[in-house]
């Protein structure tokens, strides 16, 4: 699942020597770095920490890294139960989640890296459909909608037989789309077509004329020529996924923020560290390499710190084990 890396290699090499010259004592040192690195997690995030770790790699070769994409919650099972460095996650730990790291005493740093805006998407052949609101989503998802042609949406559209795409369960795609469409506590539809792997979701809908499906932002923007995107109506009138409107929040309810979790014992071995370093001092232009949006200076800087303080646990959640909500800069200390 190497994307996105073929369009920015140059770029992105080119950025790396850059960062080797103005650094030479810091890349001599990460030279002597021997070890391994575990990461596992969000199939969004991927392809962000995959560049990071080819780049990590130019200058501290004899580290190893190795990312996978078993989903946000897959991810955070292996990392819970001690079994990962860093856990990639496309929306924050969850409090079981959480307890289970106290349970295997694993501290963990949180650590939001860029914006993502989840985006609904369809067939380039699909000339009907430009925009949906929030409900007609919510009906084209929920177990209770009743959906099953583009007509039961809009009495306008063709009778033809909407396929359905999603990304599957252990996903935090699914679970941020399905807290913010169906709710919580409601149901989503079974007859969808669902993946761990974004790229299937993208060639399912690339190849059926009455698909839908939703993912991160990076992959419809690698693949505009195959996907349509659908501007979202959440009551303020359509609005389309761009570089602007997630970073602004306008594109709501779907913009969001993207996290690594850091095993705090693990931070403590010198190729961890040097890894997480890199990864934040890089991870604005490598996020926007990769078709994500980088997060404003001030968060920036709120994660720097935090990571220099090893600051532990999650902002995300209340004592009471209640999920926080809101835009990233108000929730983020």
């Amino acid at each position: 699942m190497k994307i996105f890396r073929s369009l920015s290699i140059a770029s992105l090499t080119l950025a790396s020597a850059a960062l080797i010259a103005a650094a030479p004592q810091e890349s001599a040192d990460l030279s002597k770095l021997k070890g391994a690195i575990k990461i596992d997690g969000s199939s969004t995030v991927y392809p962000i920490t995959e560049a990071v770790a080819e780049e990590f790699n130019k200058v501290a070769s004899k580290v190893r890294v190795t990312v996978g994409i078993s989903g946000t919650g897959g991810g955070f099972k292996r990392f819970s139960a001690g079994e990962i460095d860093i856990a990639d996650a496309s929306r924050p730990i969850k409090k079981a989640e959480s307890d289970g790291a106290t349970k295997s005493k694993v501290e963990y740093v949180e650590l939001p890296v860029a914006y993502d805006g989840l985006t609904i998407v369809v067939n380039p052949k699909n000339t009907w459909c430009t925009s949906l609101t929030i409900d007609q989503i919510k009906k084209i998802y929920s177990a209770s909608g009743g959906i099953k042609t583009w007509k039961d949406i809009d009495a306008s559209w063709p009778e033809k037989p909407i396929k359905v795409y999603s990304p599957g369960t252990d996903s935090g795609t699914f679970d941020y789309f399905k807290e913010v469409t169906v709710g919580k506590d409601g149901s989503i539809r079974s007859d969808m077509s669902v993946s761990e792997d974004d790229n299937v979701l993208v060639r399912g809908v690339s190849g059926d004329e009455n698909a839908i499906g939703f993912f991160g932002c990076a992959y419809y923007f690698e693949n505009k020529g195959k996907v349509k995107s659908i501007a979202v109506d959440n009551g303020k009138g359509a609005i389309a996924p761009t570089t602007e409107t997630i970073e602004n929040g306008s594109y709501a309810p779907f913009s969001r923020p993207l996290f690594i979790y850091v095993n705090k014992a693990s931070a403590e071995k010198p190729e961890v560290a040097a890894f997480i370093e890199f990864y934040l001092k890089n991870a604005a232009e490598l996020a926007a390499e990769v078709g994500y949006v980088r997060l404003p200076e001030s968060i920036s800087t709120k994660v720097a710190t935090n990571w220099s303080k090893r600051r532990t646990g999650t902002q995300f959640t209340t004592p009471e084990g209640e999920a926080v909500t809101g835009a990233l800069a108000q929730v983020y200390e």
